[in-house]
């Protein structure tokens, strides 16, 4: 089972990063989680925020925004709509789940009709 984040929508802020007071690096990039498996993909409903610098390359913490950042934050924060949380069978779900029907049809033949040798 592996799970992981996938960016789902990225918006470039205009706001001053507190590390390198640059104003064309800020990036707020909004993550979904996805479980794999080997019988099924799912995607969640939980969502990861994270404000990066492309300029100085480093992941601006909650600790360091300042009231800007924070308001259009949350302002983005209002605007997303993360993708619906759904899941898909794989190859490998479908064929054990057809495997364990035709066995189960094949007992209640066997059991209804005996074979009399």
């Amino acid at each position: 089972m592996s799970e992981k984040l996938v960016t789902v929508k990225e918006v470039v802020l205009k706001n001053n990063c507190p590390e390198c007071y640059n104003n064309e690096g800020l990036r707020l990039i909004f993550k979904q989680k996805i479980i794999d498996t080997r019988f099924y993909r799912s995607l969640t409903s939980q969502v990861k925020y994270e404000i990066e610098c492309r300029v100085c390359n480093s992941i601006i913490y909650p600790v360091k925004w300042d009231d800007n950042i924070e308001r259009v934050f949350d302002y983005h924060k209002k605007l997303f709509v993360p993708k619906r949380a759904s899941t898909y069978l794989k190859k490998t779900s479908w064929v054990t789940i057809i495997l364990t029907i035709v066995a189960a049809i094949a007992a209640i033949i066997l059991t209804a009709y005996p074979f009399d040798l």
